[in-house]
């Protein structure tokens, strides 16, 4: 149901921050003033047809609406080496931002993935080869429990790994660069 993501206080507080009265937020997605008050009151709700036009009115997308929350990204220089990985459960799209996102697959809100240490079952071996890293992973690659991908992240770009299921864990990266390894299990998330 849509009164589990769209709030009366993000409405209202939204609408605030653009110094916009309900009757000026009504006129531009075409409701009346009493509509907004009821949605910013609790007692009404939008019609998901109108998600859209208010998303645009208070100046957000559909899905920072739908999230309930508002992202404004401070990183404006776009610090790669901070990059953020966000791993669809439902069709395993890996999707990369440099800065705060809300980020959407599947119909699913992502949560950016927190790398951990490695543990034995995920430690990373790093083995250099002239100008170049080999890096791999004793795991099993089941089609149940695999390794999905294996990233380097430099400051100036991100060399990615797509792995599948009875391949073997290991990748080959230039080292020009690189500030970290990163590995993402199916099961048990992402390691740097």
């Amino acid at each position: 149901m849509i009164d589990n993501y769209v709030t009366g206080a993000q409405i209202k507080m939204l609408r605030e921050n653009k110094k916009m009265t309900q009757q000026e937020l009504a006129q531009k997605i075409n409701v009346t003033a009493k509509a907004v008050s009821k949605w910013e009151t609790g007692n009404g709700f939008p019609d998901i047809s109108l998600l859209e036009s208010l998303a645009a009115a208070l100046g957000i997308s559909v899905i920072e609406l739908l999230s309930g929350s508002c992202i404004r990204n401070q990183n404006k220089n776009a610090n790669i080496a901070k990059s953020k990985f966000y791993v669809c459960p439902v069709c395993g799209n890996v999707i990369t931002s440099t800065g705060e996102a809300v980020i959407s697959c599947c119909g699913i809100t992502l949560p950016p993935q927190t790398p951990e240490e490695p543990d034995d079952e995920h430690k990373i071996n790093v083995e250099v080869t002239e100008d170049e890293y080999f890096v791999s992973l004793n795991h099993p690659m089941t089609k149940d429990h695999y390794i999905s991908f294996i990233a380097a992240v430099a400051d100036n770009g991100i060399q990615f790994e797509k792995l599948y299921p009875e391949g073997p864990a290991e990748a080959r990266f230039k080292i020009s660069r690189v500030k970290k390894i990163m590995v993402y299990c199916n099961k048990d998330g992402l390691f740097a």
